[in-house]
């Protein structure tokens, strides 16, 4: 059997959509996976043993031009199962051209009416996306449900290895894509003065975040904070925060890095909601939100460019992040 699964959505979707080869690989072990994947995302599977062949999306450049041209290419494989994870009319409509055989998605896509097995779409009371993304498989029986996995490379945790030096370090993420996902910068300042000054603290992100990491560093006083945004694939990254004694992060990618490796965070949850179904799934977890209700909380699904108030109420102080709780997610058994 051969089957494709199409992610084409952000980082942390990708990371999470691992979970679902796992699995696959896993219930039928004679088949061939393969990942469809937007242009920028394919090394994050890299070295992947579930996973046959990664295809690539440019959505950047003549869009609609190059999903024409990937069609064709994935006409040629015959797979015999397409896994939608996206409920979006191109990728509906790339799933049932290529001719496969089964074709699984959302109800919530345009097209579903068309697919051969249509799931519901559920958000919402802490079902997590892992759950949803597994219940596409429901029209072969219930399985167990997969952790998501990276597999960095040897040379990835060499690399990281020198970087820490042997000492005790943390990883702090203080970017996203969306501003009311991003815990202000004095505050991530502030949080570095709470850490014993034998560790070191890496502040990572992308070649992006590296000004924002840059401001921080300068203002925190405490003595080893090293900047490494722009200078760690992710890979890299996932393979430094899976030795950290603890990583601070966003809801955003580098919580799904965390999960992908089994490693200790803290998620800060601004204008977002662990119930969107996108917490931490380490088996240490804390999740650190404001401690009271907002009417205007949660502003949407993926945050915002800006405070549609003007206030960012929500964003919890620096005392929440020293106080918070365990949480006992996952609230399903992982394997």
């Amino acid at each position: 059997m051969k089957c494709l699964i199409i992610q084409t959505a952000f980082i942390g979707d990708v990371i999470l959509g691992t979970a679902l080869s796992e699995s696959v690989s896993e219930v039928f072990p004679e088949a061939g996976v393969d990942f469809l994947v937007r242009k920028g995302h394919e090394d994050l599977l890299l070295g992947n043993p579930h996973i046959r062949k990664v295809w690539v999306w440019d959505k950047r450049r003549r869009k609609y031009l190059n999903l024409w041209h990937l069609r064709s290419a994935l006409r040629s494989e015959r797979y015999d199962v397409v896994l939608n994870l996206q409920r979006f009319a191109a990728t509906g409509f790339l799933s049932l051209s290529i001719g496969a055989g089964c074709v699984v998605g959302f109800s919530k896509n345009p097209l579903s009416r068309f697919f051969t097995h249509r799931v519901p779409h559920r958000m919402g009371l802490g079902l997590h996306e892992v759950e949803r993304n597994h219940a596409l498989l429901s029209a072969w029986g219930e399985f167990p449900l997969r952790r998501p996995r990276l597999y960095p490379s040897e040379e990835d945790f060499r690399r990281v290895e020198v970087l820490a030096g042997g000492r005790v370090y943390r990883c702090l993420a203080p970017a996203s894509i969306w501003f009311t996902k991003q815990w202000p910068e004095n505050r991530w300042v502030a949080l570095t003065a709470c850490f014993s000054s034998d560790e070191t603290l890496f502040l990572l992100g992308s070649a992006a975040d590296r000004e924002k990491c840059e401001r921080i560093r300068r203002q925190s006083r405490h003595p080893a904070v090293v900047n490494l945004a722009g200078r760690l694939s992710l890979l890299e990254s996932a393979a430094l925060m899976a030795g950290a004694e603890m990583n601070y992060v966003n809801d955003s990618a580098p919580l799904h890095l965390c999960s992908a490796m089994n490693a200790p965070v803290t998620a800060i949850f601004c204008s977002t909601v662990p119930d969107f179904g996108f917490g931490p799934l380490s088996d240490t977890s804390f999740v650190v939100e404001i401690d009271r209700d907002l009417p205007c909380r949660p502003c949407g699904l993926h945050g915002k460019k800006a405070c549609p108030k003007g206030h960012f109420h929500c964003a919890p102080p620096v005392s929440a992040v020293e106080g918070a709780k365990p949480v006992s997610l996952p609230l399903f058994t992982l394997s």
